[in-house]
């Protein structure tokens, strides 16, 4: 398969599979709850949404030592579904229509968090697959381990420069928490309890 047929399968659809999933099973969702009167369904779906995210914070604690139990490649399996099914029950708590600029801003800066890990997920996965391939024809053509690092040297500095994706996305997730919180204080602040 030539490159750019196998970047736009293995890289591009996938991306856009699983933002444009996110998207159809909140209108989906959303659409179904109208159908059935079930409006005040999605005004509670932000509390499970929001404890999903805040369980998918799991992966980031074990991946900086803050907790010591745990498989980090499971807890990322994790941290992805978690992220994901939570901030669906947040898009469709978003899909009640309400007018508070506050909440709109942190959903805004929960979409553009997910582009963020979606994106830093699929270009890790490609560098690394990149890399583990060109080291593996390199040791088929019987290198000496000096000469493979000196060929996989570049290789490896964009390998660590694209796992530098984090220092975008980790202040992203902490504007996204300020106005998902700022979002959570206003209601407890401003709702008629009634």
């Amino acid at each position: 398969m030539p490159l750019p047929a196998r970047l736009l399968s293995r890289e591009v659809l996938p991306f856009l599979a699983s933002f444009a999933a996110l998207a159809l099973a909140s209108l989906a969702i959303d659409r179904l709850l109208h159908d059935f009167g079930r409006l005040w369904v999605g005004r509670w779906l932000g509390i499970p949404g929001t404890l999903l995210i805040l369980g998918s914070t799991v992966y980031s604690l074990r991946k900086r030592k803050r907790i010591p139990w745990g498989n980090p490649a499971r807890l990322l399996r994790w941290h992805e579904v978690l992220a994901w099914l939570g901030s669906l029950l947040v898009l469709v708590h978003a899909g009640v229509h309400f007018n508070a600029l506050l909440g709109w801003l942190a959903v805004w800066a929960m979409l553009i968090n997910v582009c963020s890990g979606l994106t830093g997920k699929f270009l890790l996965g490609r560098a690394r697959r990149r890399m583990e391939e060109a080291r593996r024809q390199l040791r088929e053509s019987r290198v000496t381990e000096k000469e493979l690092e000196d060929r996989l040297y570049w290789d490896s500095l964009t390998l660590d420069l694209v796992k530098q994706w984090r220092v975008v996305h980790i202040p992203i997730t902490l504007a996204f928490a300020v106005l998902a919180t700022g979002h959570i204080v206003a209601i407890f602040l401003f709702w008629s309890w009634k």
